[in-house]
């Protein structure tokens, strides 16, 4: 594995701008499990969800193994859908991170037991061999998907299985617990394995008229919303077997609504684009490099209906100031490259790189400002001296980790030189 300092030169993944597909697979509240990679028609649409992925110019995409499909039980699995995965994504020139648990437990798997731990062990390992046995590396994995959100989703908020009311704090170390597993087991078959974790980076402020509630604000945004990576990094519950090489990679998701009013009651409001109290992207990714010294992704991003090209530019030029401020940042995943059922209403959430036509075969339709202005960054930051030989790169806009490192220390020279003037 990279030391800390290899890792702040060296580019760990073969592209900066990065995709992923919606894949939970939860029990919802009314009972019925949800599988959104039926519900967006990936799996029907894969190869050609794929070749729309290469010809954006991305290199590695965030890819579900759905644990509930593929666990039959007493150790036995069905990979039928992991390998038509791998086998597109190698012919595709695609790198996986492979999310094993995007809420979803197989039936009967009651996630406080010892018998889950334990048979999400051997299904990690499992995996491993799959992946390991069938593609060349490097490979990536993110064992449980956001944890501190999931334990809040699925106990206080009543939204999905195991709905254990008052026990947000249990649910959260038991899912930190089998995600330390998990990556033991994963790298017990590849020691080189890198470990993906992913939770929301939030920032939340008290109500203009109680300013009392500061500091509780403060705390969900800044104690609360880290506990998960606390715990896999061992700051927090050592004796759970975290440690910096667990951690490993932080993914931080950031969307529109990350960043709210909280009020008395827990509620909370979305700050609008231009509120004075939103902090800026760039100064919270500092404070996710400060706090773990851990490379550093946005494991999910995008901006809302007609705010997705707009959202990029302010995303992007965010990333260039947290690079220059010294953050090891080593790409940016827009998610979801198709876009996905919102989970109430069932409307699509016109978030993706693709709308889906709401009509039986799901037709993708491009969403043509986001993708204009994701061109017009990889022309700006594409440098073709910097092509690899090992086939990384060879499409044009494949952009690399040094290519933005580069024109970010250019870009600020040149913002240096607009204030002098």
């Amino acid at each position: 594995m990279m030391t800390r300092s290899q890792s702040a030169q060296n580019a760990i993944f073969p592209t900066f701008f990065m995709g992923g597909f919606e894949c939970s697979t939860f029990i919802w509240q009314d009972g019925e499990r949800k599988d959104y990679v039926a519900s967006t028609g990936h799996d029907r649409h894969l190869e050609s969800d794929y070749s729309a992925v290469m010809s954006l110019g991305i290199g590695v995409v965030r890819e579900g193994i759905r644990w509930p499909q593929v666990d039959l039980g007493n150790g036995s699995y069905d990979w039928a859908s992991v390998k038509a995965v791998q086998d597109v994504a190698t012919k595709c020139n695609i790198t996986p991170i492979w999310d094993l648990c995007h809420y979803g437990f197989p039936q009967e798997c009651d996630p406080f037991s010892e018998e889950c731990l334990g048979r999400f062990v051997a299904y990690c390992r499992a995996a491993a061999e799959l992946v390991t046995n069938t593609a060349e590396g490097p490979y990536f994995f993110t064992p449980i998907n956001e944890i501190t959100f999931f334990s809040a989703a699925a106990t206080e908020l009543g939204w999905m299985y195991p709905f254990a009311k008052g026990r947000e704090d249990e649910l959260k170390r038991a899912l930190c617990r089998m995600a330390v597993e998990g990556a033991k087991a994963i790298r017990s078959v590849h020691p080189d394995a890198r470990m993906v974790h992913v939770d929301p980076m939030v920032h939340a402020v008290p109500p203009a008229d109680r300013p009392d509630l500061a500091d509780e604000a403060r705390a969900e945004a800044y104690k609360k919303a880290y506990e998960g990576f606390d715990m896999l990094s061992g700051r927090h519950a050592p004796e759970l077997g975290g440690s910096p090489e667990i951690l490993d990679i932080v993914g931080v998701n950031v969307y529109h609504y990350s960043q709210v009013v909280l009020k008395e009651d827990k509620g909370r409001e979305v700050l609008g684009p231009r509120d004075p109290r939103r902090k800026p992207l760039s100064e919270m990714l500092k404070y996710a490099w400060d706090r773990y010294h851990r490379p550093i992704i946005i494991g999910e991003t995008s901006g809302f209906k007609e705010t997705r090209a707009e959202w990029l530019k302010m995303t992007m030029e965010e990333c260039l100031k947290a690079l220059n401020a010294g953050v090891d940042l080593q790409g940016v995943c827009l998610y979801p490259v198709v876009d996905l059922p919102d989970w109430w209403t069932q409307k699509w959430a016109k978030i993706g790189i693709y709308d889906v036509a709401d009509a039986s075969d799901l037709e993708r339709v491009p969403c043509a400002p986001y993708i204009e202005e994701l061109r017009l960054w990889q022309k700006t930051l594409d440098q073709p001296e910097h092509v690899e030989p090992d086939g990384y790169g060879q499409l044009w806009g494949r952009v690399q980790l040094e290519e933005v490192r580069k024109y970010a220390a250019h870009w600020a020279g040149r913002e240096e030189q607009v204030r002098i003037e």
